[in-house]
């Protein structure tokens, strides 16, 4: 158990080193391995620790009989006791990430589609008709625009912003120099994509290049899913730099009680299909749709791991049953009855699976901050802030609980159902 602690450590400092001696999604992996496998491989010298600690404090002997048979039966349970660790620890670590992306995606949301309707008039004459038609209906017209370009040596994308409160209130700037907007406005620079701050490792004061001009950087702004690199322009300068793109996209400000009226006003009038306008409340029921589906799995995984530990569990003490019966039936001559026996495997397993459940946790919330912060950031190019949810800890410590107690039922109840002649043939073979 010691050889096996210093492995464990061993694989802990390699995971730590892996950011200086590789880069990218090499070094990532490599610490996610080195957490896992040094974690698991700590286990059972730790249970032992906790379990010499709680033998040395209990009153009574039958409570420090149960403590020792407990250590002792340590090295039979300790690669189930493993394998529930990492199902836990890894459930842990993505229902963190989860949880952390659907908070942010859905606060982002509403800084990003804060217009209430988006429209694409597909042609630039008919966009002119539908701007002249809107304009004494709506708070505001805001144009939207892109166009392909190569940003910092890579492929990317401009973007145009109108000044408006819109922006100025609700867009997500993560840094930014002081005074971002009056000077956005002016024209005195761009914004910057969280893709683009940590791949070219740029940010605010720096310049950037796009498409040969060297701009200087005003802020750095979240954009959560977009591979590409991203600058936002002012848009009377996206359009002195793309004069000839046509305008055909806007997003509206309008009262919300209005938008019905003024979707069907729009199709009756323009037809204007659904692919071509939505309103807000539809576009961000839309992207959260497709968000759930994306994590859907998520949830299966989470059972079937738990599943395949509860398994583990069941036939490690399947195996042991038979072999404890020469600790168990000296206890059983003293006194204790076989139904109370059986009482204790369960409580065993139970707290077995708690003491794990509880180590677990800190190797599941390292292992959320490496997604989060370091695998995230390298595969994707932004980072998540990390947020925790004590009610899905609790749950999975319930679920690896009953799970390890379900495990126990079977070998607990044959124990119960032992005829004596079982028991006391332990001591005829002994003699």
């Amino acid at each position: 158990m010691r050889r096996q602690a210093v492995a464990g450590v061993a694989a802990l400092v390699l995971a730590a080193l892996a950011p200086l001696v590789a880069g990218g999604l090499t070094a990532g992996f490599a610490m996610l391995g080195g957490l896992l496998i040094g974690a698991a491989l700590l286990l059972p010298p730790a249970l032992a620790r906790v379990l010499r600690w709680a033998e040395a404090r209990a009153h009574g002997p039958l409570a420090q009989w149960f403590w020792a048979d407990t250590r002792q039966q340590l090295p039979g349970l300790s690669l189930a006791l493993m394998a529930l660790m990492l199902a836990l620890a890894a459930n842990i670590g993505v229902s963190t990430m989860v949880g952390s992306f659907r908070a942010t995606f859905a606060g982002w949301l509403d800084q990003r589609l804060a217009a209430e309707i988006y429209l694409d008039a597909g042609e630039a004459d008919r966009a002119a008709d539908i701007a002249a038609w809107l304009e004494p209906r709506v708070d505001a017209i805001l144009p939207l625009a892109s166009a392909p370009a190569t940003i910092a040596d890579r492929p990317g994308q401009v973007m145009a912003m109108a000044d408006h409160a819109t922006y100025r209130d609700a867009w997500p700037l993560l840094d930014a120099v002081p005074d971002v907007w009056d000077r956005l406005a002016a024209g005195d620079g761009v914004l910057i994509n969280e893709q683009l701050f940590h791949r070219a490792g740029l940010g605010p004061g720096d310049g950037v290049t796009i498409d040969g001009d060297t701009l200087p950087v005003l802020g750095v702004y979240s954009d959560y899913g977009n591979p590409l690199a991203q600058a936002v322009l002012t848009h009377a300068a996206f359009v002195a730099r793309y004069p000839d793109l046509p305008q055909t996209r806007f997003a509206l400000r309008v009262a919300s009680a209005e938008v019905p009226a003024l979707v069907d006003a729009l199709r009756d009038r323009f037809g204007l299909t659904a692919d071509r306008m939505r309103d807000q409340t539809s576009l961000k029921a839309l992207s959260q749709d497709i968000f759930e589906q994306t994590f859907a799995v998520t949830g299966a995984l989470n059972l079937l791991t738990l599943g395949v530990a509860g398994v583990a569990i069941f036939t490690s003490l399947l195996t042991l049953a038979d072999q404890r019966l020469p600790q168990l039936a000296p206890l059983w001559a003293l006194g204790l009855t076989r139904a109370r026996l059986a009482r204790l495997e369960l409580l065993r397993a139970g707290m077995l699976a708690a003491l794990t459940a509880v180590l677990a946790l800190p190797v599941g919330l390292v292992l959320a901050w490496m997604l989060l912060a370091v695998v995230n950031v390298e595969a994707f190019g932004w980072r998540l802030p990390m947020r925790l949810f004590p009610a899905d800890w609790a749950g999975l410590a319930l679920a690896a609980g009953l799970a390890a107690v379900l495990a126990a039922a079977l070998p607990a109840w044959r124990l119960w159902r032992r005829p004596p002649a079982h028991l006391l043939g332990v001591f005829v073979h002994d003699r």
